[in-house]
């Protein structure tokens, strides 16, 4: 099947390593945007609450976090904390391949306590060697938007750590999906020593300025702790957003 239009035919020439740097000659399916699958329908009526009681299998999760450390300690601590959640609740973790920052935190500890990971890099990127070599599938893409496409599709939901412009544009990113039925998973903040709070309050500003409404404002989650950004992600449940889309469409 040829890519959607807009969509670079590249992610055909996708590379996965296993550690040591062997290629799997199978390339992985093309993702969600590359097919002419209709948007999947949500199932909960508005304002219907975001988290229900009833949890989903979550097999693995995907970290969007910072490709450095940060000025606070509290931010390793976290990220290394994640990792050991994720594995031992026998998931398995996503994240953007790299060994440096937070990212090379999260894919440690994942590793060191048993988990599966699959780190996604561009090549650009791994040329300068900043790709993590003992992960335990690399994923080595043509570009920027293929390792979103790929992360998204090897994903259940999503973990948001501390880090700067770039692991907020794939938050966001993932969120606007969200919003318009593209997929149903969550998008959870992990709000260390309040680094997240200024965001929340532009989030709320949003909502109190007409720009994005109350039920979807509920897709951005925020959690104080791992356990809890893990618990909030399998309880998660999304708002209808059909009607949202009719409304406009009729404007």
């Amino acid at each position: 099947m040829a890519p959607a239009a807009g969509l670079a035919p590249s992610l055909r020439r996708h590379q996965t390593c296993e550690p040591g740097g062997l290629p799997v000659p199978k390339p992985p399916p093309l993702p969600w945007r590359a097919t002419k699958q209709s948007p999947p329908r949500l199932d909960s009526p508005l304002p219907q609450c975001h988290i229900r009681s009833m949890s989903i299998e979550m097999k693995k999760v995907c970290v969007f976090c910072g490709a450095s450390p940060g000025g606070n300690p509290a931010y390793a601590e976290a990220a290394k904390a994640l990792g050991y959640a994720i594995a031992a609740r026998g998931m398995g973790l996503v994240y953007g391949g790299g060994k440096v920052g937070l990212m090379g935190v999260v894919a440690d500890a994942a590793l060191e306590a048993g988990a599966e990971v699959d780190g996604v890099i561009p090549e650009h990127l791994m040329q300068r060697e900043l790709g993590h070599g003992s992960v335990t599938r690399l994923h080595i893409v043509d570009s920027m938007h293929e390792r979103k496409a790929l992360m998204a599709k090897l994903s259940d939901g999503f973990l948001v750590l501390p880090g700067g412009f770039g692991t907020l544009e794939e938050a966001f990113e993932v969120l606007t999906w969200s919003q318009l039925g593209l997929h149903k998973k969550g998008t959870v903040f992990l709000d260390v020593n309040g680094y997240w709070s200024k965001l929340n309050d532009m989030l709320d500003n949003m909502v109190a300025e007409g720009f994005v409404k109350s039920e979807h404002r509920l897709l951005s989650m925020t959690a104080a702790t791992a356990e809890q950004s893990l618990d909030m992600l399998a309880a998660f449940r999304p708002p209808e957003v059909t009607r949202w889309i009719e409304r406009v469409a009729q404007a």
